[in-house]
């Protein structure tokens, strides 16, 4: 069996090909760029394939996306609709995004941004009303893995969480609200929102002034789920206006996240560069040769995106 990778670039390959070696010692690698038969291309490892390079594999059996997301490879015009995507999920994924989720939230919860800022000005600053994890409510939007291993995390310290989706999913333990009938109320008892939905044509821009004016003023923002969720003017707009105090945003419309954009600058924003759960090259290797083993051996899979659903 060939497996072709496109993740890394051309200068990873040969790790790659020593992480399989030890999880499918069988499996044959290859690099996005080697030359090789296209019909002898069994499976494929990618992020953001070229446009049209999937469907010149004619026995490709099985794309598997290098992240948890699948709109890099959703955004090819001639992929092969009939073949299955299995999303990067696993349980190291999970961790890092609540462990990332969590952080976030303690930043935002006790101001570090604003210490921060005092450090680099060489300001000494003491300032009152700080607050701990329980006065805080967490609202997470999208409870899939990720958003139910961050809700779990983040209660476990002693955030006030609650979950919203956009059918009917349940929050075992929290309080869960489903549905556009149930958002504004949601939004209305959040101080702060963490987004974590998939990337679909209804969560498309989401994170926009009408979503945004319904939360408390003063609220706070993590945006780890896709770039597309947020109207980033929108977002500005609301930090600007003071109905959002602070925000940290992970995924952006375009990344690398333009150098002219406003977010770098602005004082309310602290920037990540798209890396709340990215499993290591290891953790990957191993997830693929377990899902081309259980494939050849006909097992359903986990985590196959769902065009019904959309994710």
């Amino acid at each position: 069996m060939r497996l072709i990778i496109n993740s890394g670039g051309s200068q990873a390959i040969d790790a790659w090909r020593a992480q399989f070696h030890t999880f499918a010692p069988g499996l044959d690698v290859v690099g996005w760029h080697e030359d090789v038969d296209p019909a002898s291309v069994d499976y494929a490892l990618v992020w953001a394939p070229d446009a049209g390079r999937l469907a010149t594999f004619p026995n490709l059996k099985l794309i598997i996306s290098a992240g948890a997301g699948v709109d890099h490879i959703l955004a090819d015009p001639q992929l092969p609709r009939h073949l299955p995507i299995a999303r990067m999920v696993t349980a190291r994924t999970q961790t890092e995004m609540a462990e990332f989720v969590l952080t976030s939230a303690l930043m935002l919860t006790r101001d570090i941004k604003r210490v921060v800022d005092n450090q680099a000005r060489r300001h000494w600053e003491l300032f009152d009303s700080l607050r701990v994890a329980a006065d805080v409510r967490v609202g997470i939007m999208g409870l899939g893995h990720l958003g139910v291993a961050a809700a779990q995390l983040l209660s476990r310290v002693g955030f006030q969480v609650s979950g919203w989706s956009r059918g009917a999913s349940k929050l075992e333990g929290l309080p869960s609200y489903a549905g556009q009938a149930q958002f504004g109320e949601f939004l209305g008892n959040t101080d702060l929102l963490v987004c974590l939905l998939p990337a679909t044509e209804a969560t498309k821009g989401i994170l926009n002034t009408t979503t945004l004016s319904q939360l408390p003023r003063g609220a706070s923002l993590i945006n780890a789920g896709r770039g597309a969720h947020m109207v980033e003017k929108d977002v500005i707009a609301a930090l600007d206006s003071g109905q959002l105090h602070q925000a940290v945003l992970d995924v952006f419309e375009a990344e690398p996240l333009p150098a002219e954009s406003a977010l770098w600058s602005h004082p309310g924003v602290i920037i990540t560069p798209h890396c709340a759960a990215i499993p290591d090259r290891k953790e990957r290797a191993r997830h693929t040769s377990w899902l081309i083993a259980a494939n050849e051996r006909g097992e359903a899979l986990p985590n196959i995106y769902d065009p019904g659903r959309g994710y």
